[in-house]
């Protein structure tokens, strides 16, 4: 298992996200709330680069107690990256599509080290999994027309 030093915990904005390169295969590394989550770049649903979207909040419809939508408010807990391929939203801390939990990115092993080095880890078996679903570094195609 190739493990990688991708330099401090403490150079990461949070929240903060950073695209690396781990024995050939494209990782998300994502910063929230102090803690590290990392993710094969790659969307579930056609192969866009889903952790290079943009990160913002679940968007959540606000129901009364009559049970009629308030209209819809950000949540002030989840954060999603969105896949710039077809949108596509995925919780950052799980990995999973919010309207799909079946649907969720592969997860990669991170952690910070005692000196607080952030490392990223591709045991064997993730490696194939992402490397099964097509992601890889060289350049993607264009995205399918919608």
């Amino acid at each position: 298992m190739q493990e990688l030093n991708i330099g401090p915990a403490a150079d990461f904005t949070d929240p903060g996200r950073r695209i690396v390169e781990c024995d050939g295969i494209e990782v998300g590394v994502f910063k929230l709330d102090g803690a590290f989550y990392a993710y094969g770049n790659i969307c579930p649903h056609m192969g866009g680069p889903a952790c290079q979207g943009r990160i913002i909040a679940k968007v959540d419809e606000d129901i009364a107690p009559d049970r009629t939508s308030r209209g819809f408010v950000f949540s002030k807990t989840q954060l999603n990256v969105i896949c710039p391929w077809h949108g596509y939203e995925f919780d950052i801390r799980t990995g999973r599509h919010s309207g799909n939990s079946k649907m969720r990115l592969l997860p990669v092993r991170v952690r910070v080290s005692e000196q607080g080095d952030v490392i990223v880890a591709l045991p064997p078996e993730i490696r194939r999994g992402i490397a099964d679903a097509g992601m890889g570094v060289p350049p993607r195609p264009s995205p399918p027309a919608a």
